[in-house]
């Protein structure tokens, strides 16, 4: 897999899969372990967790901007991937510890911490292979990078089941603490092939000095953040949405007078860069739902039952969840079957069964002091890793029979193609709402699997190549902090992505809850298509500007 490729490669992939595993175990849990009512967890109402989850994967890709602009000015690409790593081993161990206050700590630990470490491990892959011979395989180079995030992203959730089930939160998240300081001794084990891709570039004459950017861009942002927040009412339906979308303005404002303050040579690579920011916002906005709303489906509207050949093998691995009709607390239901919740946005809680039994037939419920094995809920969210670890090579190869024969599209071409693949997914979940009767009855895992099938093959051709793109068309002084972009882009969509799930709720028939999803991924897909020739003709020439 690392042939013809930089000696580099391989410590970036394997440091990357290691602190994948950590993000990726708490993401697969977090809203589980909010909402948790009964077993040590935070008992939140679900619209409390969505917010929460929401709010955090924003701040976890907004802090890449000043991650990368550091790394860019200050502070270099590994010493700040190093201190990215400890912030976030440190924030999953205090997970680990009960109590708010460490929970919220924790929280601001890990947002830093992936602000140091994510924008800047990304360009040391890009900075690799910018020389001969590597320069032709920076697109497959980014595809094989993803392959570490998602082996990580697959086994994780495994750990966080057997941990949680049998131990309880706190060694799930100890876990994923453990998991970072792996992946920082590899890197640092195989830092000797990486030096070199750690190389800044000087400042020129028309970029803002650091101290003037944290004076016009930082300080505003937490003004316009302030205002959001206590603004009377709610523009995009929480506190904590308005805050974080109003203080994303100066932000946003600051990469947009970054094309308007450039150089000739540089103001079209840095316009398509921010055109395709604006428009995969889109595409985030439906990914991550994967850990709140697809969550949610797969742990109250999905047949979570085991085949009988394999439950003994889970039994035996640890990796059930077991229930019994046993009366315990659990969330008041409405007449609509939507949690009751109180003034705080706290579940509001009463004793009955377990809520799986609300829409299983009578007669396949447990009798009296017997109980059933279910999947875990957090193992659905394996599926997706799993399938990007089967299909990326078959996607490497299927792209380089098109390059054979001159017929590859183009980076952006396949950005365009993901976005309507992963439209795909969001109609085969409307389609799983309709057969299951708007989930009265428990629909097939069958539909999961395909909806994280068609979201797969998007993010395949999505996500590594907007890697890719950055690190082709990035002024090369501003690199890291044109990662910090992707991640802003991928920061708001991630908020949006709370703010959408935050209305679970509220939507009586759920099809229309993945209708508004189907919506927005098809006009991002045409947007990108409109302006497909115009950034196909500016990755040409900048690339032979590059090349001499």
């Amino acid at each position: 897999m690392f042939k013809n490729h930089p000696k580099g490669l391989p410590v970036l992939f394997f440091t990357e899969m290691w602190e994948r595993f950590g993000f990726y175990l708490l993401l697969g849990i977090f809203v589980l372990y909010m909402t948790d009512t009964a077993k040590g967890g935070l008992g939140f109402s679900t619209v409390k967790a969505m917010d929460i989850y929401g709010t955090y994967i924003a701040l976890v890709y907004l802090s890449p901007f000043l991650g990368g602009l550091l790394a860019d000015r200050l502070l270099g690409y590994r010493l700040s991937i190093t201190i990215g790593g400890v912030l976030m081993g440190l924030g999953y161990l205090g997970l680990a510890i009960p109590g708010m206050t460490t929970f919220w700590v924790s929280l601001f630990l890990i947002i830093f911490g992936n602000g140091f470490f994510k924008p800047n491990i990304s360009t040391l892959v890009g900075n690799l292979y910018n020389r001969e011979p590597y320069r032709a395989l920076k697109d497959s180079g980014y595809n094989i990078f993803y392959m570490g995030i998602n082996i990580g992203a697959f086994i994780c959730n495994f750990a966080a089941a057997y941990l949680r089930n049998n131990y309880g939160w706190g060694y799930a998240f100890a876990a994923a603490g453990i998991g970072m300081f792996v992946g920082l001794a590899i890197f640092w084990s195989g830092t000797r092939h990486v030096q070199e891709a750690d190389v800044r570039k000087p400042t020129q004459r028309e970029d803002m000095p650091l101290r003037w950017i944290l004076l016009v861009v930082f300080l505003p942002a937490a003004v316009f953040g302030a205002i959001g927040w206590f603004i009377p009412g709610n523009l995009f339906g929480s506190d904590s949405n308005d805050a974080f979308l109003t203080a994303s303005l100066p932000i946003v404002v600051y990469f947009i007078s970054l094309g308007v303050r450039a150089s000739r040579k540089d103001r079209a690579p840095i316009a398509a860069l921010l055109s395709i920011f604006g428009v995969v916002i889109i595409f985030w906005a439906i990914f991550h739902q994967n850990g709140s709303a697809l969550t949610l489906w797969a742990r109250d509207y999905t047949d979570r039952s085991m085949p009988k050949a394999i439950e003994p093998i889970a039994q035996q691995a640890d990796l059930v969840q077991k229930i019994d009709t046993s009366r315990r607390m659990v969330p008041q239901l409405d007449e609509f079957n939507r949690p009751v919740t109180d003034e705080q946005g706290n579940a509001v809680t009463g004793t009955g069964v377990d809520l799986y039994f609300r829409n299983l037939p009578k007669e396949q419920w447990p009798a009296d002091g017997e109980s059933m094995n279910l999947i875990s809920t957090e193992l659905f969210l394996s599926i997706n890793p799993f399938f990007i670890v089967i299909m990326t090579p078959l996607m490497l190869m299927f792209f380089a029979f098109l390059r054979r024969r001159d017929k590859e599209p183009s980076t952006p071409g396949k950005i365009a193609i993901g976005l309507l693949i992963t439209s795909l997914s969001a109609l085969i979940m409307i389609g799983a709402t309709l057969v299951t009767h708007n989930g009265a009855a428990k629909a097939s895992p069958w539909w999961l699997v395909g909806t994280y099938l068609a979201i797969t093959l998007g993010e395949i051709c999505l996500s590594p190549m907007g890697l890719s793109i950055v690190s082709k068309l990035s002024p090369p002084r501003l690199t890291s902090l044109m990662m910090g972009g992707w991640f802003l882009a991928m920061s708001i969509g991630n908020k949006l992505s709370g703010a959408l799930a935050s209305l679970w709720d509220q939507y009586n028939h759920k099809a229309y809850f993945f209708t508004v999803n189907m919506i927005g991924c098809l006009a991002a897909a045409v947007l990108i298509l409109a302006l497909l020739r115009w950034l196909n003709r500016v990755i040409s020439e900048h690339s032979k500007v590059q090349q001499g």
